[in-house]
Parts: structure tokens; C-alpha cells; sequence
């Protein structure tokens, strides 16, 4: 009798077992995407246009100012009675570049020096900061959006170059800085000739991207189409290093304990307030709006509200116009 049983077990463990390979899946059909899979729309680049190429200007002057119309009395006919008369200031901006401008976890409001900026131009059109309209755009759609009437101005740690300023115009400079390295912590990188040999991320059409090419022993360079992106790639060691302008490293920083900004200064940066190219009595009147805050502190107290991770606040820069 227990023999009996002890086959009978036998049998029922070998049936068991056959329907379970029967139907166990392919493992082929577990199998995870490749580590090395980067985010949609990354690319290798092979080499880049230089953005700063053309010296046929001075980038980084704009219009003189005229007398500043005061806040909901903007002069008839203009682009800022069109845009009070529309009810908001439509705005391009980063979601994604903390510090500057990026969308705040807790309370899904992107904020940052950058949307300061923004909402001081919108207050001396309204009376009021918060009669603004933020659209969040790609850096390598900056200029179209312009162009296309998506937005009214792009507040978006934008550098002016005589080559944009053939399609678009730029206010006076509201920001300085330069450009270096993110890299992790005991990677061996500390300088830009360190870079050689190495992976290097950084922005599709950004001006930054001039200096990593520039470099005598390039490195692989890879593109990407925000800066969250590059840091995502870098976490999962797929680059070695990110190379942008200062505030944009020390925001990523700020995101990662394991990374540190090294290097010494590749290339100066400056950023204005993109306008669209017909727009003239625009750009004076955002130039006359940075003036203003250039003089009764209030760069000053943004500096210190999002960007004190940086240092001191500097003086705000010297305007420059074209005489």
C-alpha cells in the first residue's frame, strides 16, 4: 500500500512539473531594456554649429529704454496694451533647471530665479506678478517659439548671440556666470582636460556646447533635451560628466550628494530676456523693468531667495545699449 502511494506521488510530482514548464513563460519576455538606453530624443553629436561664431555685433547689448509707462496705463497700440488688454503675459520657461526654473514637488509650481524675473516684468504691466502665463518649452525650441507667437517673451537662462539676434531680440543681461564641469565624487575628473577620453552631456543648442567641442582632446559628446536628463544619465553611469554654465551645475548638485562641480572657468555666460523680433518697444519697455529692479533691491532679494547656494549676491550686471 505505501508503495502504491509512493508512486502515485511520483506521478503527480511529474505531472505537476511538466504543466508548470508548459506553461512558464519565454525569459525572453523578462528580460529588462539595455542599461545603456538612453532617454528619447538623446543624441551623439559629431560636432555642433558654434553658436558664438559670429562677432558681427555685441550679443550682449540691447535698446536703450524710453520713458517707463507705469503699471495698467500701457501706451495705445502697443505690444504691452495687447498683452494687458489679453490678460496675462505669456512666458517661455524651463520646468526642469532647479534653481532657476523648475516645477516644486510639494506644490506643482514652477518656480526659480528665472520665474522671479518673469513675474517682475508681468507686475509692471498688471500691478500684479501673478497675471502670468508660463509655458514650458524645450531650449531648442526657444527661438521658434518666439517666432510663432507661442509666447511673449523666454525667460529660460537664455544667452544672447548675434546669431540668434538674426531671428529674435534680447533685453539687457539680468545674469552672469561661467561655465564648468559636474562630475562624480572620486571619478578622476577635476579639470576640463580631464574630459578627454570621457562621456560629456549636455544641452541640445545650447551655446555651452561650443566650449566642450572646443576642447584639444574632444570628448564624446551627448545631447540631450533637458538638463534632468543629464543627470539621470549620470546616476546610472551611462556619462561621466555634465558641462553647463554654474547655476544649472550647482543645481544638479543640489539634487545628488554624490556629484561635485570641479574645474576652473571654460567660457563666460550671460542671460537676457528673449522678445520677439518685431516687438521693439518690448524689449525697451523689459530693459526699463530690469532697470528698476537693478536699483530698489529687488535683484538682490531674488538672488538671495534662490540662488544663495552660490555665494553672496553679487552687484546685478551694468546694462549695455547700443548707442
Amino acid at each position: 500500500m505505501r508503495t502504491r502511494f509512493r508512486m502515485l506521488l511520483v506521478a503527480m510530482a511529474a505531472v505537476l512539473a511538466a504543466s508548470c514548464s508548459a506553461h512558464a513563460p519565454d525569459s525572453a519576455a523578462l528580460h529588462l531594456p539595455p542599461e545603456t538606453a538612453l532617454p528619447p530624443g538623446a543624441q551623439t553629436l559629431a560636432s555642433v554649429a558654434p553658436q558664438r561664431s559670429d562677432t558681427s555685433c555685441d550679443p550682449t547689448a540691447s535698446i536703450r529704454p524710453g520713458t517707463q509707462p507705469q503699471p495698467n496705463d500701457m501706451p495705445a497700440g502697443s505690444t504691452m496694451a495687447a498683452i494687458a488688454a489679453r490678460g496675462n503675459l505669456r512666458v517661455g520657461v524651463d520646468q526642469n533647471e532647479f534653481l532657476f526654473a523648475y516645477r516644486n514637488p510639494a506644490t506643482g509650481q514652477i518656480e526659480g530665479f528665472d520665474i522671479d524675473i518673469a513675474r517682475e516684468i508681468a507686475r509692471d504691466i498688471f500691478g500684479s506678478p501673478d497675471k502670468i502665463e508660463l509655458h514650458p518649452i524645450q531650449s531648442a525650441h526657444r527661438i521658434d517659439a518666439l517666432k510663432n507667437n507661442e509666447v511673449d517673451i523666454v525667460v529660460d537662462a537664455f544667452t544672447p548671440t548675434c546669431a540668434r539676434r538674426q531671428d529674435i531680440e534680447f533685453s539687457t543681461v539680468y545674469f552672469t556666470t561661467d561655465q564648468r564641469i559636474l562630475a562624480t565624487k572620486g571619478s578622476g575628473i577635476n579639470s576640463a582636460a580631464d574630459l578627454a577620453g570621457k562621456t560629456v552631456c549636455g544641452l541640445l543648442g545650447a551655446t555651452t556646447l561650443d566650449a566642450v567641442f572646443a576642447l584639444p582632446q574632444r570628448p564624446k559628446v551627448i545631447g540631450m533635451a533637458n538638463w534632468l536628463d543629464c543627470l539621470s544619465a549620470m546616476q546610472q553611469g551611462q556619462i561621466d560628466a555634465v558641462s553647463t554654465d554654474l547655476p544649472t551645475l550647482y543645481g544638479l548638485a543640489a539634487q545628488d550628494p554624490n556629484l561635485q562641480v570641479v574645474g576652473g572657468p571654460m567660457a563666460p555666460d550671460y542671460y537676457g530676456v528673449g522678445v520677439q523680433k518685431q516687438a521693439t518697444d518690448m524689449v525697451q519697455f523689459v530693459n526699463g523693468v530690469l532697470d528698476r529692479i537693478r536699483t530698489d533691491g529687488t535683484w538682490q532679494r531674488i538672488y538671495n531667495s534662490r540662488l544663495s547656494v552660490l555665494g553672496p549676491a553679487p552687484a546685478p550686471p551694468a546694462p549695455r545699449y547700443r548707442e
